[in-house]
């Protein structure tokens, strides 16, 4: 097989693993609040706990899965972890009780920290650096579409009254196929990297914290889209069918990447992350005002709600790649895993503060008041990238 052939063979196979587990990841996402509701009468604080305790396992093993990624040999260690995520779907079935649930909701979180990181050094290891930004792209792409069809499909099923059990299977089957095809990717001998001294710069990449706070920043409203905006619309009295939120914001995805991609490997980094910045506090902020609109002019509420969606997506997708290889060129090739981890340490950081504040704030006063507080955080967002990421990059980048 050709280099170029091999490389396309590659890069499809990870294409298909990485849709595939994110389609049984966001197949939940929406469906997890109301199924701790319904079978344990949960809170909805204590939604927002549960639900944390997935990214913030996720976030603990971070550090070590760069480390490790880093160190051994990546392929093998990716695909222990795509089992384990994959098998805790079956686990979610045997807990009858909330504490077991919680138990696997960890391993869950666990498995996914270092099975993304993982996948993304894997894509960087596949592609030639001159299209690094544009693969980085299409594979954050695949991250879009399953969150497209897999919200949608959880909510229909969870609407039309499939039984939770079902629905855990469908996320299960979804990552038995994507762990055969991770199974295809073909990976080339690489030499162990010399060992250097455990320091912390191991673990975290030290170049890259301003950055991560930025994200982390951003994270947080994230986080509390995607786990609270059904409950959200629902509260405010919008009644369309909320999965096409997500529909739409995966669209939303998909556009960007038609040129977010080139723009980075052109050296528009910085200029790319501040366009979606501004554009994704824009739209954060008419997230929260469609909860003092519903009150007075619903349908038009709807409009709004759907094409913030669809704006949201395009912001989003217009940072994701940009936000990765910034992270990739403030580090020696030796600390690929490192940077990725820390890149994405990052932003499961800000979403499991998303998830735990957006239910606590939700239960003392409203999801609109939670969508609030996370606007004036974009707003940080913005202010602390241009005064401080910005020249901190351009400073200390290394390609």
């Amino acid at each position: 097989m050709g280099k170029e052939r091999l490389i396309t063979f590659n890069y499809c196979s990870i294409l298909a693993a990485n849709f595939l587990l994110y389609f049984g990841f966001w197949l939940l996402i929406p469906v997890l609040p109301f199924y701790l509701s319904e079978i344990f009468t949960a809170t909805k604080s204590t939604i927002g706990i549960v639900l944390s305790c997935y990214t913030l396992s996720s976030l603990c093993i971070r550090p070590f899965s760069g480390y490790l990624l880093d160190s051994f040999s990546r392929k093998p260690l990716y695909l222990l972890a795509y089992f384990t995520f994959m098998v805790v779907f079956m686990g979610y079935i045997w807990a009858g009780i909330l504490t077991l649930f919680i138990v696997f909701r960890i391993v869950h979180g666990i498995s996914f920290g270092v099975v993304t990181v993982g996948g993304n050094t894997l894509v960087i290891d596949i592609m030639p650096s001159s299209r690094r930004g544009e693969g980085l792209g299409y594979y954050g792409l695949t991250n879009n579409l399953a969150m497209s069809v897999g919200p949608m499909f959880g909510l229909f099923l969870h609407n039309a009254g499939t039984p939770y059990m079902h629905i855990f299977t469908y996320g299960f089957l979804s990552c038995l196929l994507g762990f055969l095809s991770a199974c295809m990717v073909k990976t080339t001998y690489r030499p162990p990297v010399k060992k250097e001294a455990i320091s912390l710069d191991r673990f975290i990449l030290i170049k890259g914290i301003p950055a991560g706070i930025s994200l982390l920043l951003l994270s947080i409203p994230y986080g509390m889209t995607t786990n609270y905006v059904a409950m959200y619309a629902h509260q405010i009295g919008i009644t369309a069918e909320t999965g096409f939120f997500f529909t739409l914001m995966a669209v939303g995805m998909a556009i960007s990447r038609l040129f977010s991609g080139r723009l980075v490997d052109k050296g528009k980094i910085t200029e790319v992350i501040t366009y979606g910045l501004f554009l994704v506090a824009v739209c954060f902020l008419g997230l929260t005002a469609c909860g003092w609109m519903a009150e007075i002019a619903l349908p038009q509420t709807t409009f709004l709600f759907f094409i913030i969606a669809l704006l949201l997506g395009v912001g989003f997708g217009t940072m994701f790649p940009a936000y990765n290889t910034l992270f990739v060129n403030l580090a020696p090739n030796s600390q690929r895993g490192t940077a990725t981890s820390t890149y994405l340490t990052s932003w499961d950081v800000g979403l499991g503060i998303g998830m735990l504040s957006g239910g606590y704030i939700a239960e003392v006063a409203s999801f609109r008041i939670a969508y609030l507080f996370g606007s004036l955080l974009t707003v940080c967002a913005i202010i602390y990238f241009m005064r401080k990421v910005n020249p901190h990059f351009h400073k200390n980048r290394l390609r």
